[in-house]
């Protein structure tokens, strides 16, 4: 947690300016940056204590300076030591200027939630940046998982990552798919630091983009059933298909974790069984995608398995009917959800002809339970 700024670390001068006695148009004045006798290195933490201030005029304007510093003021400003809450509320504001937040994460006060947290967000130049100090990712592994989340993240960084923390034996319980990522991780080659980036990496990206373009807001599959039991990829799907295709194991991990709804729906049917529960592992899983795979009699039974012990996906009554519905479910699962089914699915059951005999007699005796 980052701790509040203590006005006390401010000059004599700077503390009688963000008094809460000091006049009001002197503080306006100063959250506008124009603070005569204080130096650039403080003005940002004048600026952040006003932020505070109970004065909406004065709170506003230096909330707006303190986003936009001028660039003299800014300049000297990343010249000192900045206090640690100083430099979380620049990190944010300055987001998108590398050359900024090259000496803000260079500096000792910086705290590892905020570096964590430009992680997750940051563009793939200052990725690379955060991912060069190992003993700040060691000593705080959230800063590992959520570079690898953040799609802007090299695919070969991601990787180098994953076998930064396997290798020292840090677990990156935040990446859903992290022991599938960490057994792909070994069985490859992990390629050494470059300024620009691989062809690998320049392919990953092509198809997150190719998928972008195919992303539809319906919850559509990407597969057909052209007879019983046998699928078919639709035409506009196999570009991506065959990108992801040519793409190592580690690679379509990484694509399943943070791709579009498209990309797990072919991963979730690699023969590899570490993507395709990789896939649907995925934090972006969402309800519609869940069912059209709990329903699909062609999915792989551990699959079906790892949603019936998703905690998250086990909230939607539709997955659960699809899951006990299908007879690829491994039979305990289905046993179990049988006893949350609605009593008119219950009795729909206990006649079906599409549903394993142990299904049909839980449902019966659920149904006499009931009436009993």
């Amino acid at each position: 947690m980052i701790p509040a700024l203590d006005p006390a670390t401010l000059s004599p001068q700077a503390q009688r300016i963000v008094s809460p006695t000091a006049p009001e148009k002197l503080q306006e004045v100063a959250a506008r940056g124009a603070a005569p006798g204080i130096k650039p290195v403080e003005i940002p933490s004048m600026l952040l204590l006003l932020t505070r201030s109970e004065r909406p005029a004065v709170r506003d304007a230096a909330e707006k300076t303190l986003a936009a510093l001028p660039e003299p003021i800014l300049q000297g400003a990343l010249s000192g030591d900045l206090p640690t809450p100083v430099i979380d509320r620049l990190v944010r504001s300055y987001s998108d200027r590398i050359d900024v937040l090259e000496k803000l994460i260079a500096m000792p006060r910086i705290s590892p939630e905020t570096v964590a947290d430009l992680a997750g967000i940051c563009s793939e130049s200052v990725a690379e940046l955060v991912s060069t100090n190992e003993e700040r990712l060691l000593g705080h592994p959230p800063i590992i998982e959520r570079l690898y989340l953040n799609k802007h993240t090299r695919m070969s960084t991601a990787s180098r990552l994953i076998e930064l923390a396997a290798r020292t034996g840090i677990e990156l319980t935040g990446i859903p798919a992290w022991k599938e990522a960490m057994a792909a991780i070994r069985e490859e080659l992990i390629p050494e630091p470059t300024p620009e980036p691989t062809p690998d990496d320049i392919a990953f990206k092509e198809a997150q983009e190719l998928a972008e373009r195919l992303a539809s807001a319906e919850e559509e599959d990407t597969h057909e059933e052209i007879e019983e039991g046998v699928e078919e990829i639709k035409k506009k799907y196999l570009p991506l298909y065959a990108q992801i295709a040519n793409m190592k194991v580690s690679e379509k991990i990484r694509a399943a974790m943070l791709g579009s709804r498209e990309e797990r729906m072919l991963l979730v049917r690699d023969r590899n069984r570490i993507v395709a529960s990789a896939a649907v592992r995925s934090p972006l899983m969402q309800e519609g995608e869940a069912a059209l795979i709990a329903r699909n009699r062609n999915m792989s039974d551990e699959v079906l398995r790892i949603i019936g012990t998703t905690p998250e996906l086990m909230k939607s009554y539709t997955v659960k009917k699809a899951l006990v519905e299908n007879p690829k479910t491994p039979l305990m699962v289905g046993q179990r959800l049988v006893q949350h089914l609605r009593e008119s699915d219950l009795k729909a059951l206990a006649k079906s002809k599409n549903v394993t005999g142990p299904i049909k007699d839980a449902a019966r005796r659920h149904l006499e339970r009931r009436n009993s």
